[in-house]
């Protein structure tokens, strides 16, 4: 198995730490509003990549966090009138039922920094002992020119960053490049005591605090390729002036949703919350949408697009309802060419676009040689991307009974004109009607 590492930028061969474990960290929201569809992108590839590891046989132990303290938060709770805990509960309440929608399995543990305030603060203390962060003022700064190879993972050079740095953005720092690992509360902000000020952490160093205490060491870390600068950048840094080994083995980066080739997101405006995509399209089908490209690249978001992937997935559905009344014979090793095949693509930096186009080659042999056996192979295939077909039949009422009964007796009737009256009625309430032998 191989991954494309963003540290190294090149594809290396997978090899955790311990035989048979891989300790995953993804970099979670910050909770102040409903997430929207390219943060759920990212969410889907890493459910992805961590079934595939199961499947393998490894024991994934995949921890994500929560920011639940940040100024987007401190906003929300002034606009809704509740406190900042009570902004933070609704909106990790909503993202977990997101998470359900697509089918993403919860992670094994899902720290809130304002839980883990005596870790970050005590890692604040250790970097300043060892001489990489100084107090000015109240905060707390990550000297960024005590970093031997700063930089490294968003290949930027520090010199380069602080020459074009035009504006000192704060001047309680030393460089343009240090960063802030505590800072002190404005009026009215929630705090915590520490020995530099009442005030809270930055962002950068929550992440490495908690891998500190939940994971001790990392083979894959992943997040949107947005946050490789600075955020990741600043991990590594802080993290590695306190340990000899690299702070993660692999780094992933998922690449954008786009939104008329631009960058969705919450500042531009040109985003959609999954609430809003999931009413028109079966989260099976935005799921898919999201594994239909390699997880490295752009994507661009439509509802054309959309539409399209649904019907696409409307094929594979077919062809295991088709499957399933299918007679059964043997044919193991077809199943196990069509499964060497998926892997052999999965194998290849978790390319589940490859891999859906095996299931979709599997789908065309299918139809031509319809066999029972295959409908194992073709769940366990869905399975592995974490796909579920929604229940599409509806409960048939009485109403709806009562104009099938008298469309039926109209067809006898050859009244085609109110057949297909009727037809068109039931369409108007949702009911599809197919007629068969």
């Amino acid at each position: 198995m191989k991954i494309h590492n963003s540290l190294s930028a090149k594809k290396e061969e997978f090899t955790p730490k311990e035989p048979g474990i891989v300790n995953m960290y993804v970099c979670g929201p910050t909770v102040y509003n409903f997430l929207h569809v390219g943060n759920m992108r990212t969410a889907v590839v890493f459910d992805a990549v961590r079934r595939y590891l199961e499947y393998k046989g490894y024991r994934v132990n995949m921890v994500q966090n929560f920011t639940d303290v940040d100024d987007k938060i401190i906003a929300r709770s002034l606009e809704e009138g509740i406190s900042t805990q009570e902004v933070a509960d609704k909106y990790i309440n909503e993202v977990k039922q997101d998470f359900d929608k697509l089918n993403i399995c919860a992670a094994d543990s899902y720290p809130r920094v304002t839980e883990e305030m005596p870790e970050i603060i005590a890692m604040i203390e250790e970097l300043i002992e060892k001489g990489c962060a100084y107090e000015s003022a109240g905060h707390v700064f990550f000297a960024a020119n005590t970093s031997k190879d700063y930089g490294k993972l968003s290949k930027k050079n520090i010199d380069d960053l602080i020459t074009g740095a035009r504006v000192q953005v704060n001047e309680d720092k030393k460089s343009p490049a240090d960063f802030v690992l505590w800072k002190p509360a404005k009026e009215g902000e929630p705090f915590w005591k520490s020995p530099w000020s009442d005030g809270r952490p930055g962002w950068h160093i929550e992440c490495s605090a908690i891998v500190r205490k939940y994971l001790s060491y990392v083979d894959i870390h992943g997040g949107g390729e947005d946050l490789i600068f600075p955020h990741h950048e600043n991990e590594i840094a802080q993290s590695e002036a306190l340990q000899s080994e690299p702070f993660a083995k692999y780094w992933m980066h998922v690449g954008m949703l786009t939104k008329d080739h631009k960058k969705m997101s919450k500042s531009l405006g040109n985003f959609f919350t999954l609430r809003e995509v999931v009413e028109k399209f079966p989260p099976e089908v935005i799921r898919f949408f999201f594994l239909a490209g390699h997880y490295r690249m752009p994507m661009e978001y439509s509802e054309d697009l959309l539409e399209s992937t649904g019907k696409a997935l409307e094929r594979i559905k077919n062809c295991k309802d088709m499957l399933k009344k299918a007679p059964s014979s043997e044919i193991s090793q077809i199943i196990e060419n069509f499964r060497k095949d998926f892997e052999t693509k999965m194998d290849d930096d978790f390319n589940t676009a490859d891999a859906i186009s095996v299931i979709f080659e599997l789908v065309k042999f299918a139809n031509k040689n319809p066999n029972g056996s295959l409908l194992g192979l073709l769940d366990e295939l869905l399975a592995i991307l974490g796909i579920v077909f929604s229940e599409d039949s509806k409960e048939i009422n009485s109403e709806v009974e009562n104009l099938i009964a008298r469309r039926d007796e109209a067809r006898k009737n050859k009244d085609w004109a109110t057949a297909d009256n009727i037809r068109d009625q039931l369409i108007a309430m949702g009911v599809k009607i197919a007629d068969g032998r």
